[in-house]
């Protein structure tokens, strides 16, 4: 896998507020470790960074603004501004961070950006539409599945499935509808290798 010299790293969401029991239970442990070894990759090779934050609307929500859940987590913040390449915060109330501030799209565009890498926080959600507008969009979205995480979910008619079912899903449709390419955090640094 060949990863663009100018490639986007799209850290979705990785706050505390997502630390909270409110959540449940959750999968994939290593998901900080890989997320942060991608960070440090984009970081050292000059390449850019997006960080997007939630700021929940909703009363109550572990996410909203002005709380401690808003902030991003520690190996996230002590990160931020440490890189060669160029960086970028955008805030967003829903799910897709292509609806945030400034516009992601125009962003992206602008600095001629043409694949996207998309880790974080929650691999179901905001993960995965984020990457499906990025495919509506033109871009080459690379979505290593390893370096995120999502939680246990209730739907309707009394189904549930687990985190690991949800991330199963979101793989397959994802890389089934080519909406993106899922891979391992491994394929990315081996495709960032100088």
């Amino acid at each position: 896998m060949e990863i663009e010299e100018n490639a986007a790293l799209i850290v979705i969401d990785v706050q505390k507020g997502f630390e909270y029991e409110f959540w449940g239970r959750r999968d994939n442990p290593e998901a900080e470790k890989n997320m942060a070894a991608l960070i440090d990759r984009w970081q050292e090779t000059g390449r850019p960074v997006v960080f997007v934050r939630h700021d929940s609307p909703r009363e109550g929500s572990p996410l909203m603004p002005g709380t401690e859940g808003n902030a991003f987590k520690d190996f996230v913040e002590e990160r931020r501004g440490r890189g060669a390449g160029p960086e970028v915060l955008v805030t967003k109330t829903v799910n897709s961070a292509f609806y945030g501030e400034p516009d992601l799209d125009a962003w992206l565009r602008g600095a001629g950006i043409g694949q996207v890498v998309i880790v974080g926080i929650q691999t179901n959600m905001c993960n995965e539409t984020t990457a499906r507008m990025g495919g509506n969009l033109g871009y080459d979205v690379v979505f290593p599945l390893d370096a995120m995480h999502t939680f246990d979910l209730a739907g309707p008619f009394g189904w549930t499935r687990t985190a690991e079912e949800l991330t199963r899903a979101t793989a397959v449709s994802l890389h089934g509808g080519k909406f993106a390419r899922v891979v391992t955090t491994e394929d990315v640094l081996k495709g960032t290798a100088a």
